[in-house]
């Protein structure tokens, strides 16, 4: 009967401990913790420098901030350069994509310094599923069909990248950043990613409302899949040019910067 009774005050001790012990992690971890790397990433027919009105945004706030050059000729490329930039970072990471940087990042979120995932207006397609095939669920969005090839590589003509994907943007500062347009590999049409880093990293979504290359309700759809905390911008494709605040406002959400 000793042992018994000496067994069951045990248990009931272990218990209460167990108890204690998870309110304790519970408390502990209520506040997440800031992240103060931020790697961005860009989409086709751009290149790096379509982040330079967000980057002294995140500078401000005393983010440690990169911004990759994809070549674009290959996914496998283009997640080769981002790992690249990954390895370079002193500490954990959110890693930001716009456009089919989305695929990317999908890709390359899955190394473990990446702490949670932002898109703007950005593909996010299931680990081996068909993204023409996906987008042909929704009606076209018009820049498509100003993409002209030259051999295995494509870029859009001067009248849709200002009309159909910087439609928001003054007419002048479009033309500028049509002038660093990079074209893409044919490759990039077929690839499919291995991985959807998405589905176990926290995620963040921009939809671009006026968007005429990626249609806005097919961003809608992905970012509903991916349970993003997801804001809507009243822009073109390029809302991290015509609104860079709200789309830094969004990645500081995501690096638990104070305040955001």
């Amino acid at each position: 009967m000793k042992l018994r009774n000496l067994s069951f005050i045990a248990s009931l001790v272990i218990a209460g401990m167990g108890v204690s012990v998870a309110q304790a992690d519970t408390t502990s971890t209520s506040a997440p913790q800031e992240v103060t790397n931020i790697v961005l990433v860009h989409g086709l027919f751009a290149d790096g420098s379509s982040w330079s009105k967000v980057i002294p945004l995140l500078q401000a706030k005393g983010l440690h901030v990169t911004s990759v050059q994809n070549p674009t000729t290959s996914l496998d490329n283009d997640v080769a350069a981002v790992k690249r930039a990954l390895a370079l970072q002193n500490g954990p990471v959110i890693l930001v994509a716009h456009s089919y940087g989305g695929m990317v990042i999908s890709q390359a979120g899955n190394e473990p310094e990446v702490k949670g995932l932002v898109y703007i207006a950005a593909r996010a397609p299931e680990a081996g599923e068909d993204y023409p095939a996906l987008t042909k669920k929704f009606p076209a969005a018009p820049a498509s069909a100003g993409i002209k090839w030259n051999g295995d590589f494509g870029a859009l003509t001067e009248s849709a990248f200002i009309h159909d994907f910087a439609g928001d943007l003054p007419e002048k500062e479009a033309k500028a950043y049509y002038a660093v347009q990079q074209p893409m590999g044919k490759a990039i049409t077929m690839a499919k990613t291995t991985v959807a880093a998405w589905q176990f990293k926290p995620t963040y979504y921009a939809v671009s409302t006026e968007d005429r290359t990626i249609n806005p309700d097919l961003e809608r759809f992905m970012a509903k899949r991916m349970h993003a905390q997801t804001i809507e911008l009243k822009s073109s494709h390029v809302s991290l040019i015509s609104q860079p605040q709200a789309v830094a406002n969004l990645i500081m959400k995501a690096a638990h910067v104070p305040g955001y």
